[in-house]
């Protein structure tokens, strides 16, 4: 995910004229509401992350392919990343975009239970469900490359990148066990319930913040001309270019094994809906170590550096779980370890590189870029998911996993020779001359 930058910004997104700005986020009360919005959201987000595919697996009885159909499916909308996008960067005011996002991810989700408790739930419509939804996330997420720029200031990318983190390696810690007992509980379905209210509370936190417009371009330029000048945009830019190659490197091969994660849990590994939840939540606190130890690292190895490291280390972590044997105990730490020295690499990998990016695009760019980069570098992930349940089906989930983790070390060859590895922070940094 990516959140570029506003370098000439009269006055301080998140504030008025009149309203200075502060010196910390914690008292920036435009931030604190959005920080709300975005927490409550991704704690929900975790509990059909893990719903969905148990939905599949447990009360469908899905194959693997079919599991890893399902996880494609959710990623399919972002090879519409592009034009979306280029649509959303038409509209001044991104907010009311945001919040018809959530409000339409509330009602896809519950469909789910109401089409569980009248038993006519089905395959077909959680492929539905997850494209759909899929597309409210893409609505979102280029929206957002705006509207976080007009919220903070440039000199607080950093604060701000590092405490959404946070929050969303916290949701990962917390998300999962309650996520599994809801399941084990109450079955998947109704555990979705959760998750659409998440999305209810965070469009009712975005309808309160007042948070100035973007300056959209008008332009009378077709969505296709404007979907190839982003594209353009993001090939040329030296910068973009190689952390694109680099995070589509690592998604590709990330989620071949992440497709068929859950499954192996519950099928190899013998777990259960409880027990990998709570594995997941223990494992993701490397995330919150992750995000919190982002900015400190940034500054003793250099921005670059720690993006490089963390590009090799994050997708050989699936390879801990394919090793993974022995006693319960055993089996479900196993798999916890790997979530902690993934989710620690990950938030290592993304808070540098979102603030870089967020200081090298220019400001009528930011919605195109987000949405060409999402194209490809979560396009990639539906033909990842495919593969790794064919794979799956083919050669074995243990396999599967081995061949993920492998795969993944590429990614860092496309920042050897990019200015990023040079990269020590972001002072001096400004959009290339268009």
């Amino acid at each position: 995910m990516t959140t570029p930058a506003r370098p000439d910004q009269p006055t301080p997104p998140g504030s008025t004229p009149a309203d200075p700005p502060t010196a910390t986020l914690w008292r920036d009360r435009q931030f604190r509401t959005f920080w709300s919005a975005q927490g409550v959201s991704e704690f929900g987000d975790r509990i059909s992350e893990l719903a969905l595919p148990l939905i599949a697996v447990t009360l469908l009885n899905a194959s693997p392919s079919q599991v890893g159909f399902l996880t494609a499916a959710v990623w399919l909308p972002n090879l519409a990343s592009l034009f979306i996008g280029s649509w959303v960067d038409q509209h001044r005011d991104k907010r009311p975009l945001m919040i018809a996002a959530d409000l339409s991810r509330t009602v896809l989700l519950l469909s789910l239970p109401a089409a569980y408790w009248l038993d006519v739930l089905a395959l077909g419509q959680l492929y539905a469900i997850a494209i759909l939804a899929g597309t409210a996330h893409v609505v979102f997420n280029t929206a957002y490359a705006s509207f976080f720029v007009r919220l903070v200031r440039r000199d607080q990318f950093l604060e701000a990148n590092s405490k959404l983190s946070s929050t969303r390696s916290l949701s990962f810690m917390a998300g999962p066990a309650v996520g599994g007992l809801l399941v084990q509980w109450l079955t998947a379905p109704i555990a979705l319930v959760v998750d659409a209210m998440t999305f209810l509370f965070s469009a009712l936190q975005l309808s309160r913040l007042k948070v100035p417009p973007s300056d959209a371009e008008l332009s009378e330029e077709s969505l296709l001309t404007r979907a190839r000048a982003g594209m353009g945009y993001l090939l040329r830019h030296p910068y973009l270019r190689a952390s694109l190659g680099c995070a589509t490197t690592v998604n590709f091969f990330n989620m071949i094994g992440m497709a068929l994660l859950v499954l192996f849990a519950s099928r190899n590994l013998g777990l259960s809906a409880g027990t990998i939840g709570i594995a997941f939540g223990i494992g993701a606190s490397g995330g919150l170590a992750g995000a919190l130890a982002a900015k400190p690292l940034t500054r003793l190895v250099g921005a670059g550096r720690l993006i490089a490291i963390s590009s090799v280390v994050f997708p050989a972590s699936l390879g801990i779980v394919a090793l993974a044997e022995g006693p319960v105990w055993l089996r479900a730490g196993t798999l916890a370890a790997a979530e902690f020295v993934g989710a620690f690499a990950v938030m290592c990998f993304d808070v540098p590189l979102n603030s870089l990016q967020a200081a090298v695009t220019h400001e009528h760019m930011r919605s195109r870029v987000v949405g060409a980069f999402s194209s490809i570098n979560y396009g990639v992930r539906p033909l990842g998911a495919v593969i790794g349940g064919l794979l799956g089906t083919w050669i074995g989930v243990r396999e599967t996993l081995l061949i993920s983790a492998a795969g993944g070390l590429f990614a860092v060859l496309w920042l050897l020779r990019s200015p990023i590895i040079r990269t020590r922070d972001l002072t001096g940094l400004e959009p290339p001359a268009l």
